[in-house]
């Protein structure tokens, strides 16, 4: 997607698009995280209308997306959904053959990233940190064992090959209960990954690109450090989204070289997966101050608990200039 031309051309620019566009924000949706993606998406909407767009519209996602953003001659679509359908390609591809600009990253990015195997080969290929990893999928069950693969030691994260928001994900600390964890999410998930788990910081940090005239820069956001109340002892869905289960440490305490170091992983990993627009890469931080990447999440939530919105406002960007720079992205190559 080029970023000079006509919106007829499936070329917007960020200078084309004005108060008047017909702005279709896509929220909602079918996949489990639906309910974080309508706080998200009502926002943003929130937002843009604040920000004097007066044609923005919130669309909920169904199967017939592509008849109503045609119907209502949609310009630009601003995504604010979460999972899958709609943060895996699937949507941005139908939105590429419908010439119909969007936010974030494109098809494959956005593919690559909802898959935690595929952005663990892509993390390997560029020689990025990330933990130790065991993929685990329906033919290594048999018996209620696992079969042809060598799991970590406990502790260790059990984690879907494909979700987002922590759903799914397991913390694992007794050898007797990894098993049995990871059955379960194979039968429910169709595959597991299972991670050594880094005892240490849990941090994550936000990327933007950023134009000016001809140029477009990749900056990383302050570091977030996450601090989870909930009784599963990491960031799960309950403490992402529940006021007063995390405590954010923003910026992140760190040592000047541990700092500077994740924001380099999370521009190079951003990079990597050929993103674009904005993404959000989370990590962990062992003892001795080494970065792990865990996953990139192309389309962070937005909701008044997210950390996008956090690390922006810790750098001077309010949240709707932040939404304004995201809706700027759907000018981007992707």
């Amino acid at each position: 997607m080029s970023s000079i031309g006509s919106v007829e051309m499936n070329t917007t620019s960020a200078l084309e698009i004005d108060k008047k566009t017909k702005i279709g924000v896509l929220y909602g949706g079918l996949s489990s995280e639906r309910e974080v993606s309508l706080r998200s998406g009502a926002n943003c909407h929130a937002a843009l209308q604040r920000l004097g767009y007066e044609n923005a519209e919130l669309i909920d996602v169904d199967t017939n997306v592509s008849q109503v953003l045609l119907e209502k001659q949609i310009k630009v679509v601003m995504l604010c959904l979460h999972g899958c359908p709609g943060e895996d390609g699937t949507l941005q591809g139908l939105l590429e053959l419908l010439r119909i600009p969007y936010t974030g990253s494109g098809v494959l990015a956005s593919a690559l990233a909802i898959s935690k195997p595929m952005t663990k080969q892509i993390l390997k290929s560029f020689d990025l940190p990330y933990p130790h990893t065991v993929n685990v999928y329906p033919e290594n069950i048999a018996g209620g064992r696992v079969v042809g693969k060598t799991l970590p030691s406990v502790p260790a994260m059990v984690k879907p090959l494909a979700e987002g928001s922590s759903v799914g994900v397991s913390k694992i600390t007794n050898e007797a209960d990894l098993v049995s964890c990871v059955v379960e999410t194979v039968k429910k998930y169709k595959g597991a990954l299972v991670e050594t788990y880094i005892d240490g910081p849990e941090i994550t940090i936000g990327v933007l690109e950023e134009v000016e005239g001809d140029r477009r820069s990749t900056i990383a956001l302050p570091i977030l450090e996450l601090r989870p109340k909930s009784k599963a002892g990491f960031y799960d869905y309950e403490a992402k989204y529940t006021k007063g289960m995390t405590e954010f440490i923003l910026p992140a305490e760190l040592n000047p070289a541990t700092t500077k170091l994740a924001q380099e992983l999370a521009v190079r990993t951003f990079k990597a997966l050929g993103c674009s627009g904005y993404a959000r890469v989370d990590m962990m931080v062992s003892r001795d101050g080494q970065p792990y990447v865990l996953e990139v999440n192309t389309l962070p939530g937005m909701t008044d608990t997210s950390d996008l919105p956090a690390m922006a406002e810790e750098a001077g960007i309010s949240y709707d200039l932040l939404v304004e720079k995201i809706l700027f992205s759907a000018g981007l190559d992707k």
